[in-house]
């Protein structure tokens, strides 16, 4: 058994066939937290079916088993989470640990500004140089109070101590961010009154479905004229969630990864089952038809609030594109898998609005380009945007046979594990530990299509 302390690197070899095949993807990350937070805040037992067993979410569902709610795992997969109802959460004996997890200690931060208690928060190396302030700040406003024990305020660790009741706010969002809204959303079910939100750009809203979908009073007016478009968002707080039954639907996220080794593979043909289709969460396919894709969506269905769709996904001649900044906030984190779709394609690639990318597990902006250069291909970058020059194929690969320094992020590594499956030369990543964080099947699920890793 590999030591977890020790780095695990990974080759990809080129393809020597199509890629074939039918897999179905794991659950989706954002569904699978808030699914966790949001049974351990209601009345009675929910049942989740599919949750993503990644390490990030098992993080959130142990700060929720360790606030007082109850998590079981029955024996065919299903979690049966125990709420504590609405402000129910008590303090934890000890310090709530998140690891990687930024979206799970920004909601639980949330959920415990509404709740009378005192926790301190810890995480990894990188989670800990991430910012908190974009959450702490609002959330001081509706009575939390902070202690950081870190190096810079607004790191963790920190030590929350919530109000006996949480005061509702009208919070204008200064950055397009699901999580910061969410954060306040979560905190305002125990704030008397109404809490309200307004974003200037529309962000992913699996919060607001998933908090009418337990029966919160909410409510979402459009906001805004023009190309980018915003929404206020007004919850009632204090009023009661009840236990439900959620079946998490697959992640897109994850599904992005073998979508584009299916487009960068001539010849191939494969199915993508049970994947999420949310309009603020579309930015990469419709990057990749702008592209030429070649994409097909069958038999549309509901799981936890949300459409689902089966892929079909074909070996397609990808073109360079101008991807425009308003566009950023639906496709945030598939911005690392497009630079390797964008590296293979023909023509320019110019992608703009990537500056939250530089606050994510890593710079991702410096991580893709620096990974690019060292595979051989043109990038340019600058302050929020990059631009990259395909190579209308193959890249050339590592030249030198240095690896991939992925800065322990989960998205680059499998990003560069799929470029090396249309490579030149092989592509190799420093470490490969971290991919359990959000898709711990990763590789048997590539290797199903035909995708070969060397350990």
């Amino acid at each position: 058994m590999k030591n977890k302390e020790t780095p695990q690197p990974v080759t990809t070899e080129r393809l020597k066939a199509s890629l074939r095949g039918e897999i179905q993807l794991p659950g989706d990350k954002s569904i699978s937290h808030r699914s966790f937070i949001l049974s351990a805040l209601a009345v009675g037992t929910s049942k989740i079916h599919g949750l993503l067993e990644g390490e990030d979410v098992l993080a959130t569902g142990k700060a929720m088993q360790a606030m007082g709610a109850q998590t079981v795992r029955q024996a065919d997969g299903t979690w049966e989470v125990t709420g504590r109802g609405v402000s129910g959460l008590t303090s934890p004996d000890e310090a709530l640990d998140f690891g990687n997890s930024g979206t799970g200690i920004r909601l639980t931060l949330g959920a415990m500004t509404g709740c009378p208690v005192t926790a301190k928060c810890v995480g990894d190396e990188s989670l800990s140089r991430r910012p908190m302030g974009r959450v702490t700040e609002p959330l001081e406003q509706m009575g939390a109070v902070f202690e950081f024990h870190g190096v810079a305020r607004g790191q963790l660790p920190l030590t929350l101590t919530s109000p006996q009741r949480a005061l509702p706010i009208d919070y204008v969002l200064p950055v397009a961010s699901a999580q910061v809204k969410s954060c306040i959303l979560l905190a305002g079910l125990g704030a008397p009154g109404i809490t309200a939100v307004t974003e200037k750009q529309s962000t992913r809203d699996h919060t607001e479905r998933m908090l009418t979908l337990f029966g919160a009073k909410i409510s979402s007016t459009p906001e805004g004229k023009g190309l980018v478009k915003g929404r206020r968002i007004e919850l009632t707080g204090e009023t009661e969630l009840l236990a439900t039954t959620i079946n998490v639907p697959g992640d897109p996220s994850s599904a992005a990864f073998p979508m584009v080794a299916g487009l960068l593979s001539d010849g191939a043909e494969i199915r993508l089952n049970n994947v999420m289709v949310n309009p603020y969460r579309s930015g990469l396919w419709d990057c990749l038809k702008e592209m030429g894709g070649k994409i097909e969506e069958v038999n549309m269905r509901d799981a936890a609030g949300e459409k689902v769709v089966d892929y079909i996904v074909k070996g397609s001649e990808l073109i360079g594109i101008d991807v425009p900044p308003e566009r950023a906030p639906d496709m945030i984190d598939e911005f690392p898998i497009l630079a390797m779709a964008a590296a293979c394609a023909r023509g320019t690639t110019h992608l703009h609005g990537l500056a939250e990318l530089r606050v994510k597990e890593s710079d991702r902006l410096a991580a893709i380009a620096d990974g690019l250069k060292l595979c051989g291909v043109t990038v340019t970058d600058g302050e929020d945007d990059l631009v990259i020059e395909g190579c209308d194929g193959p890249v050339p690969g590592l030249q030198d046979n240095v690896p991939i320094t992925t800065h322990l992020d989960h998205r680059i590594a499998m990003s560069f594990l799929v470029l090396g499956l249309n490579s030149e030369k092989p592509i190799r990543i420093d470490d490969s530990r971290m991919i359990a964080t959000s898709f711990p099947n990763f590789f048997e699920l590539m290797g199903t299509l035909g995708a070969k890793f060397i350990s």
